[in-house]
């Protein structure tokens, strides 16, 4: 069947519709029913065939065609969420909540409000609901959110000195581990490779691929290697370069610091197993999402 990308938000996740018959051009709004409500979004993905076999639930069809009445309401809705945001976080304070508002959404016919707010802990704000569906008239959700996700709404400028990849173009975070700042050599300092949002930088999983495919046949510091020089120990490996650099024995109580490429070597003795690279300091310094 032919389908549609649809975006709500700026780097949110792509919605698939069917366009009911309509032509549509990246940039194009269109009114669609979803889960929350009637909502406005933008064609991200213009009139496509695809294997309905690839989706897991039935594909809806668009309502409408956005005209300019509907792109002016939604632009009002996004000023009356900021106005929302204000409200809400000054009843959240009446009620002595610990708790920042982040953002506001409205469904496009304002028959919803969503609040998303962060706290250090579990918040009780059945009374904060009830003093904010008095003052909007409609249906209110408040849902609690990490860090990453806050990051992600607000946005900020990351040490590359871009702004934040979560922010920009990613719809969905994925996991990243200290494994990858481990197979990557890079400094496991906390404060070099953790973003703004204080968890480990998104960036560390794009190159992960490629890592694991490099170092497959790499030796790893400590291993025992032998070499037409002699038997040595890794002292270091330069994963991009593929320059291998040993403490070759050359004669009795000495020792010659040699570099190799990983087609001059074979690994006799491995000094620690894939489980053990990781040492227990490390994982206390970092924290694994």
């Amino acid at each position: 069947m032919t389908v549609i990308g649809v975006r709500f938000k700026k780097a949110g996740k792509i919605y698939y519709f069917d366009p009911a018959g309509n032509t549509f051009k990246r940039g194009d709004g269109v009114i669609v029913e979803t889960v929350r409500g009637v909502e406005y979004g933008t064609v991200e993905l213009e009139n496509r065939d695809v294997d309905t076999s690839d989706f897991g639930a039935p594909i809806k069809k668009i309502i409408r065609p956005a005209t300019e009445k509907d792109k002016k309401i939604a632009e009002d809705n996004k000023e009356k969420a900021k106005k929302a945001k204000e409200t809400c976080q000054k009843c959240a304070d009446s009620h002595n909540l610990g708790m920042k508002v982040t953002d506001v959404e409205m469904t496009f016919d304002m028959n919803k409000i969503i609040f998303f707010f962060t706290a250090d802990g579990r918040i009780d704000f059945r009374d904060l609901v009830k003093d904010l569906a008095a003052i909007f008239k409609t249906r209110i959700e408040l849902r609690q959110i990490g860090v990453r996700d806050e990051a992600k709404m607000l946005n900020g400028i990351g040490v590359c000195g871009r702004s934040l990849c979560c922010a920009t173009f990613l719809g969905d975070f994925h996991p990243v581990s200290i494994k990858m700042a481990k197979d990557q050599g890079l400094s496991l300092n906390p404060t070099k490779i953790s973003g703004i949002c204080g968890r480990l930088m998104c960036c560390l999983k794009y190159e992960q691929d490629t890592y694991e495919y490099l170092n497959k046949n790499l030796p790893h510091e400590g291993d025992i290697i032998q070499t037409d020089h002699g038997t040595g120990e890794v002292l270091s490996v330069s994963v991009l370069r593929r320059i291998i650099k040993a403490a070759v024995d050359t004669g009795e109580d000495e020792k010659e610091v040699m570099f190799f490429d990983p087609s001059e070597i074979k690994v006799v003795k491995r000094k620690h197993t894939k489980e053990e690279r990781i040492s227990k300091d490390d994982l206390k310094n970092l924290m694994d999402d």
